[in-house]
């Protein structure tokens, strides 16, 4: 690292050290969040959110140095991040036909960049507090919604039958009855048995009554549901 040549060796060194503590604090509350991401599967997960982090305070830090102690400019380079950072959370977003996946994984992105250049400023308390903020919305308010009730998420539902005709007749009388749209996911024929996946987006309450009105059917052999991890 180049430092300007006005700092003397005693202040190189506290420089050394005060950058060291900075960017290891923005490595772990990076890692923080992220062992939260890992857990889920998200593409966003612990070494991206730790680099993330950890960019974004070493830049904050170098944006101050490369303009110098008396320059009106100190943030400026800092001030790019937030542009930088939204290029990569827009490459998490993925638009399907009927949904957007990846918004809290791209939410996330941004919010950790802005705890690393919390920590690129040394502001440990604050950087501390928003960590354990995002972390609990990441993993406790999701949850809070979909047990509310009012809470809208997507659910997969895969129904296996031998009567393939019957099947989807079922399926479509249920689903017309909701005024609800059949969007297949994944379609498939093992033997004598049809399988089909499809996604649904309701309600908690709504979700119980359709799976319940779906095993009732005589035509539906097999009926399961479970979250669509890809909506966290």
């Amino acid at each position: 690292m180049n430092l300007p040549v006005h700092f003397s060796s005693i202040e190189q060194v506290a420089f050394s050290q005060g950058t060291s503590i900075r960017l290891l604090m923005a490595c772990a509350m990076g890692a923080a969040v992220g062992m939260e991401r890992e857990s889920r599967h998200k593409a966003s997960g612990l070494r991206t959110n730790m680099l993330i982090c950890m960019g974004a305070a070493l830049f904050t830090i170098m944006s101050g140095v490369l303009a110098g102690e008396n320059s009106p400019n100190r943030g400026q380079v800092a001030s790019n991040i937030v542009q930088g950072i939204g290029f990569l959370g827009a490459g998490l977003i993925l638009h399907t036909a009927n949904r957007v996946l990846g918004l809290t994984s791209a939410a996330t992105v941004w919010v950790v960049a802005a705890i690393g250049m919390t920590c690129g400023a040394g502001l440990y308390a604050e950087a501390a507090i928003a960590t354990v903020i995002v972390y609990v919305s990441l993993r406790f308010i999701g949850l809070l919604e979909s047990r509310s009730g009012w809470k809208r998420y997507a659910m997969l539902y895969e129904v296996r039958g031998v009567d393939e005709a019957s099947m989807f007749a079922a399926i479509l009388t249920v689903l017309d009855k909701a005024k609800l749209r059949l969007n297949i996911v994944d379609r498939e024929r093992l033997g004598a048995l049809e399988r089909v996946t499809f996604s649904l987006s309701a309600s908690s309450a709504r979700h119980k009554k359709l799976l319940a009105e779906l095993k009732e059917c005589d035509a539906t052999d097999r009926v399961t549901s479970f979250r669509d991890e890809e909506e966290d």
